[in-house]
């Protein structure tokens, strides 16, 4: 597995990391802890080292499982989770809160959690309109001087945030989603990140699954599933997107490859600081991911991506309104 360092931040990882949040939420009933295990410790074996969790998927359920299946391997691997919500009593209601009390109470139960003594990389989820990101940064600075965390992360942050933030505390990586169905960070984000040195980690580098063409006009979504709430996957969405998917077959079969490995190498490609995390319940589909890594593309196989997808326009919006009002700020 090939390596890859975050930014200036020199935290290596490897090339493709593990999103664990399907595991256990998101996509409908969550994995058996047993398999999710299983999974996480197969991807180990195959050279991953960068897995992804957060205290609200779940809510708890999956640092609870990512922290059991790399206990063992605790010092060969690199673990990102995330603070930034409150639950309510019944441990559904998603209430943004970044407060300092709040992101320390959040630390110590993921550090129980994932039966580890420090974070490697710890991501505000989301950006709290009602404190300060100094005041945020400020109390991850302190967490840091304690021992208990080793980076800072933004999630979803606009480029204004991610400045401030950095101002006070370097941060080592904004995850944000990025794909070739969502490019809107090239315009300002990325070359912000290049600029400040931090690294990138695109969430949902598959689509949502879209991209790996397995997703047809028809399907449906449980109501656990938080696609059934995606204006992009409504029917007509999917429908019309379909010629993204036909476009990403073509040069996958050219290239003897997958349309999800296609994805996947267009990402690799973008910059040598960009560490995607797609996420899968299924070890033939996380052997297929890993895979791209292998798969370089060459400037002429991205001037060819990107001549055919100019003819493309993407339909629909990527979140609801509800959740579109708590990313970017």
């Amino acid at each position: 597995m090939q390596k890859r360092t975050l930014g200036t931040s020199g935290l290596e990882v490897s090339a493709v990391g593990l999103g664990c949040m399907g595991l256990s939420h998101g996509y409908g009933p969550a994995t058996s802890k047993d398999q999710a295990v299983s999974l996480i410790r197969a991807a180990v074996d195959r050279g991953v080292t960068f897995f992804d969790t957060a205290e609200v998927y779940g809510p708890y359920l999956n640092e609870e499982v990512v922290g059991e299946a790399l206990a063992p391997v605790r010092d060969k691997v690199v673990i990102a989770t995330k603070f930034g919500f409150t639950f309510g009593e019944d441990n559904k209601q998603q209430v943004l809160n970044s407060r300092p009390f709040q992101i320390r109470w959040a630390v110590e139960g993921s550090l129980r959690r994932l039966k580890t003594d420090v974070i490697d990389l710890l991501y505000q989820h989301r950006v709290d309109p009602e404190v300060p990101i100094e005041d945020v940064a400020g109390t991850v600075k302190d967490l840091i001087a304690e021992g208990k965390v080793r980076h800072f992360g933004l999630s979803e942050a606009g480029v204004q945030t991610i400045r401030r933030a950095h101002a006070v505390l370097p941060v080592t990586a904004l995850q944000s989603e990025y794909s070739l169905w969502w490019r809107e960070p090239e315009s300002q984000v990325i070359p912000l990140l290049e600029e400040l040195g931090i690294g990138f980690v695109p969430f949902s580098p598959l689509g949502k699954g879209f991209l790996t063409g397995t997703i047809k006009e028809g399907a449906s979504f449980g109501g656990d599933d938080f696609r059934s709430k995606v204006p992009r996957f409504s029917q007509d969405a999917i429908k019309a997107n379909q010629v993204l998917v036909d476009v990403l077959g073509r040069i996958a079969s050219e290239r003897r490859a997958t349309p999800a490995q296609i994805a996947l190498a267009w990402l690799l490609a973008q910059k040598p600081w960009i560490v995607p995390i797609p996420g899968t319940t299924k070890l033939h589909r996380l052997e297929e991911n890993l895979a791209a890594v292998s798969l370089a593309l060459s400037q002429d196989d991205l001037e060819v991506i990107e001549s055919a997808l100019q003819a493309v326009q993407v339909h629909g919006d990527r979140y609801n309104a509800a959740m579109q009002a708590r990313v970017g700020r």
